[in-house]
């Protein structure tokens, strides 16, 4: 059984501030620390399971978050930004489950650090007319291979608001949002004990948990956080202005729509 792990750090246990994602000062190396050991809970519980093998993706920022001389030598590492596949870049159909580990809740949500893709450049995202968190997205684009998402991790926040799409998942929740940078946070170390545990049972059931999808071909709309942003992405050919701050896309598949917001943000990010 092979088992796939996309790694985000805003909701690990411990992080609150956008300080902790950003490379470059002592709270990032802690944060970068927290991190590389939940997804080693994750590892650990995903083996005692019964996995065979293990994939992990490094999917928060530049991606190099994750420290590979600390990681769990069971498992194999995917880093660097950009691949094919975004937070997802690896799955394919030969897995039997993937796990959404330091998950966090959507842009325009009241959970810690919440945001979609890139805080800078949307302030909101529906996909089919609903809010749309990264769970969501890629939850459906392993959904639309087959492959469901067994296991989430985050704040209480991402726990309502996500949780909901992918029943029979596992969700651990390892900090309770007092607002967007601040938490009530379970100890490091009990958050790895029940990451590590949440792991082996979502292994275990992972049979009975059916994929997430979402209806395709797909529209997604992305209310930018300023008029000179959406303005850059009303460039794109076939994109639809709906708005001063809003601006579309028909997408075929879901990844095609992760791919018209992967452009969006990186078209944005010139701008700031």
């Amino acid at each position: 059984m092979k088992i796939f792990i996309s790694a985000d750090i805003e909701g690990v246990a411990g992080v609150v501030l956008p300080l902790h994602g950003e490379p470059g000062n002592v709270e990032y190396e802690q944060a970068r620390r927290l991190m590389t050991e939940e997804v080693n809970a994750a590892i650990e519980g995903a083996f005692a399971g019964g996995a065979a093998e293990v994939l992990v993706n490094d999917s928060h920022g530049p991606m190099i978050n994750i420290l590979p001389d600390q990681l769990d030598p069971r498992a194999e590492l995917i880093r660097g930004n950009i691949k094919p596949g975004g937070m997802f870049a690896g799955l394919d159909d030969s897995y039997s489950g993937a796990m959404c580990l330091g998950y966090h809740a959507a842009a325009a949500e009241h959970g810690v650090l919440a945001h979609t893709t890139s805080s800078s450049a949307f302030a909101a995202i529906r996909l089919n007319g609903m809010a749309a968190s990264e769970a969501m997205f890629y939850g459906a684009y392993a959904g639309a291979m087959g492959v469901p998402v067994i296991l989430l991790s985050g704040d209480d926040v991402t726990e309502r608001t996500c949780g909901g799409l992918f029943p029979g998942a596992e969700f651990v929740r390892v900090k309770t949002a007092l607002g967007q940078r601040a938490a009530r946070a379970l100890s490091p170390h009990t958050a790895r004990t029940l990451i590590r545990d949440g792991a082996e049972r979502a292994v275990r059931a992972a049979g009975q948990v059916k994929p997430y999808r979402v209806v395709e071909p797909c529209d997604v709309v992305f209310d930018l956080t300023s008029v000179t942003m959406a303005d850059v992405c009303a460039t794109i050919p076939n994109s639809i202005r709906y708005a001063p701050l809003t601006v579309g896309f028909k997408a075929d598949t879901i990844l095609d729509a992760i791919r018209w917001m992967r452009v969006c943000a990186m078209l944005a990010s010139y701008l700031r």
